[in-house]
């Protein structure tokens, strides 16, 4: 067997630094010691690591916010759980926990006329307050 003669990647010294050529692309890293005679960069080590399958994302049950915190909640399945814990003995004793939707607040947004408007009543107001008490 014929031994691989091993490759010598070019190198610079730079302010006491020592510069070696990446392998695969040929970027120049900094490397710490004077023994190293190749080097590999970040991006081409990832290149090589085989990427991992997505983890499974979040799967909505079907049951309300904060059902767990309840002190009873049947779901639609007919399974009752007291404060989260399921309670396998009452399954199907019990009707479903009807949630009543929260009623969405309107809110209207100013615009800069009206803004500016409440800015000059209120500095309007202050005003008079203070020629008010200068009089007395």
């Amino acid at each position: 067997m014929a031994k691989k003669k091993k490759q010598k990647y070019p190198s610079f010294i730079e302010k006491g630094i020592r510069y070696l050529q990446c392998k695969e692309c040929g970027d120049y890293q900094s490397v710490s010691s004077k023994s190293i005679i190749a080097t590999l960069c970040s991006k081409c080590l990832n290149k090589k690591i085989p990427n991992e399958p997505p983890k499974a994302q979040y799967v909505p049950t079907g049951r309300p916010a904060g059902w767990h915190w309840m002190k009873e909640f049947v779901d639609v399945d007919g399974n009752v759980f007291h404060k989260g814990k399921e309670i396998s003995k009452l399954k199907g004793t019990l009707p479903s926990t009807k949630i009543k939707p929260k009623k969405k607040k309107k809110v209207k947004r100013r615009t800069k006329e009206q803004i500016l408007l409440d800015r000059y009543k209120k500095k309007k107001k202050a005003l008079k307050r203070k020629l008010e008490k200068n009089k007395k």
